[in-house]
């Protein structure tokens, strides 16, 4: 312990406030007063404690372990991605873009394009195949010099009217429906356009249709089909289709991201396990060249090899 004078006036009030009273007070020298030594900068500076190894790796893992449950909980409160689906690539149909884009592109016939304002006002009108997308397949039939042609999913005739007006003449579209009512409704429009001749409506199911022609020896005689039935049966449809066409033949399937279902199908949902069967299909099959387009609900082009 070091011996200080106390000098200073706090020195001096502490040692009046420490001398004795009465009449044994005893004076005491200020300078034999002593003081504890004032501490120093390093005793001011406590250190931090030190974590052993193991000690550490268990506050990591605590750490951790609080951030995978507050993701958990998050995630089970949260609104899932799935829920905010995206269910088209392409803009908007009401896109300002995309309306020039058509505008600039499309020729539409006039009895075509009747028709499918026509459908479009019918119950499930908008399941329909897009005019962007009927224009590139009359164009691919053209490209091929098509002559013959078929259509699974007539509805109102609009994928048939399209592929018929970019036949020759003598050209033949076989068109298959089941529901006789949506294809009288766009007969008139057939007939306006003069294409009537040319379209052969089978009412009765698809497969049933492609097995009479298979049976019939008109393998590898058609130059495109056009696939946009139900999807339970759309493998079949594509293993039939491709033995009906010609090599250098193309097979169009339709709605096949399925309204971006494909993505994560729900258990039990058979349609979409169908498409992303297909999908899966076709992306090995070594006997066609493919492109899928983002055009409508997704379009996938099978260019037999």
């Amino acid at each position: 312990m070091m011996l200080h004078t106390a000098s200073c006036r706090q020195c001096r009030d502490q040692v009046e406030s420490e001398r004795p009273e009465g009449p044994s007070a005893v004076l005491v020298s200020p300078a034999l007063v002593t003081f504890p030594p004032p501490p120093s900068a390093n005793a001011m500076i406590q250190p931090m404690p030190r974590l052993s190894v193991p000690a550490a790796l268990a506050l990591g893992s605590a750490a951790l372990g609080a951030a995978f449950a507050t993701g958990l909980f998050l995630g089970r409160w949260c609104p899932p991605w799935q829920s905010r689906r995206q269910k088209r690539l392409l803009p908007p149909e009401d896109s300002p873009l995309w309306q020039y884009l058509l505008s600039r592109s499309l020729r539409e016939h006039p009895a075509l394009r009747s028709l499918r304002l026509l459908t479009l006002e019918q119950p499930l009108g908008d399941s329909m195949m897009t005019c962007e997308q009927a224009q590139l397949l009359a164009n691919l039939a053209r490209l091929i010099k098509a002559k013959k042609a078929l259509d699974l999913g007539t509805f109102t005739g609009y994928s048939a009217l399209a592929l018929a007006l970019a036949l020759p003449p003598t050209g033949h579209v076989v068109t298959c429906e089941v529901n006789p009512g949506p294809p009288e409704l766009g007969r008139p429009l057939w007939r306006q356009a003069e294409e009537e001749h040319k379209i052969d409506l089978r009412l009765k199911p698809a497969l049933d249709t492609l097995d009479e022609l298979l049976d019939a020896g008109e393998a590898g005689t058609f130059d495109m089909a056009v696939v946009d039935a139900d999807k339970e049966n759309c493998t079949a449809y594509y293993e039939r289709c491709l033995q009906l066409l010609r090599p250098g033949g193309v097979l169009a399937v339709l709605s096949v991201l399925w309204r971006g279902k494909v993505l994560q199908p729900q258990p039990g949902d058979l349609e979409t396990e169908c498409v992303r069967n297909l999908n899966e299909r076709i992306l090995r099959d070594a006997r066609v060249h493919i492109s899928l387009l983002p055009l409508g609900d997704g379009l996938t082009l099978a260019f037999k090899i």
